[in-house]
């Protein structure tokens, strides 16, 4: 990557950092970090369960237990164990932390009313528009990849979602029964696994791998939601598949998709991959593709040395 890149960056950082006032210890002159005060707003008046801030945040659990400890010592928020489920634990802010948090509110809105007022109109539409871009390309950047147990729950609603998709938009509709099998234990390692995308703790997208010892690993059930269309998770989640089917001994990777998904077409082969004669009897399957994993020439370089 160009050091100027990486410098510009950088400096954007700084000067973001500098007009929201995240420079000290004293967000919003609140007398607390400004780590603590988005976890205020995450809570919401609503509250929140904690696995989920964890996953909203991307907060490891020691680091949030710390933060809801200290918010507890300032009498905002209570952390309580749910009567219905005793491995649930739930943050609610207290009636001192809804207050805290509407003057957070007061104040972020004048944070945001000094940034725009010395402004003239155009360049305040320039600076909103260039904000709504910057918001849109850093959003890949908080996309989290993750090994999913395929019987798990997100894991179980990304593929109702493959099915509801692929029977919408496939000519004669989408049976799963009478397309080729990639049930829980093939996609549960060492015989496969399923790879899941998530935004702020939600699920994406999803790609599962088939290996089959040194014949090509299978990419199967390739599927990024609409949310999730247009910050690169498929090109994301096709490398996370490779990556992982390469470490497991896969020199190829196959698979097979239907000539109505035009668009992840085009993703296969922007991605290398070559279309071959068909090697599997899959009913919906119009193009069967192949790639050559970059990781086994590399593993054989490595060996020969």
């Amino acid at each position: 990557m160009d050091t100027a890149n990486i410098e510009q960056v950088r400096s954007f950082n700084r000067i973001v950092a500098e007009a929201i006032g995240a420079t000290d210890d004293q967000f919003l002159g609140r007398g607390r970090p400004i780590a603590e005060s988005r976890l205020l707003w995450e809570i919401g008046h609503d509250g929140a369960d904690l696995r989920d801030l964890r996953a909203r945040l991307n907060l490891d659990s020691g680091y949030l237990s710390r933060m809801l400890a200290s918010l507890q010592r300032q009498g905002l928020v209570c952390v309580q164990t749910d009567p219905a489920d005793q491995r649930v634990r739930r943050a609610c802010l207290t009636s001192v932390g809804l207050a805290e948090r509407v003057e957070l509110d007061r104040l972020s809105d004048e944070v945001a009313l000094r940034v725009l007022n010395p402004l003239s109109d155009r360049q305040r539409s320039s600076l909103l528009a260039a904000m709504g871009e910057v918001e849109r390309l850093l959003r890949p950047s908080l996309i989290r990849f993750a090994i999913e147990d395929p019987a798990s729950a997100d894991a179980r609603w990304c593929f109702e979602q493959y099915f509801a998709e692929l029977d919408q938009r496939f000519d004669a509709g989408f049976d799963p029964s009478i397309s080729l099998s990639a049930d829980a234990g093939e996609l549960t390692p060492p015989a496969g696994a399923l790879i899941l995308a998530r935004l702020h703790g939600n699920p994406v997208g999803c790609v599962a791998i088939k290996l089959h010892g040194k014949a090509p690993a299978e990419l199967k059930r390739m599927w990024v939601s609409r949310s999730g269309r247009g910050l690169g998770v498929g090109r994301q989640l096709l490398v996370e598949a490779e990556r992982h089917a390469s470490e497991m001994g896969a020199k190829r990777i196959r698979l097979e998709t239907n000539r109505t998904l035009s668009e992840a077409i085009r993703l296969y082969r922007h991605a290398g991959y070559i279309e071959v004669e068909a090697f599997s009897d899959e009913p919906y399957a119009h193009h069967w593709f192949e790639k050559k994993l970059a990781g086994a020439a590399r593993r054989r370089r490595g060996t020969a040395s």
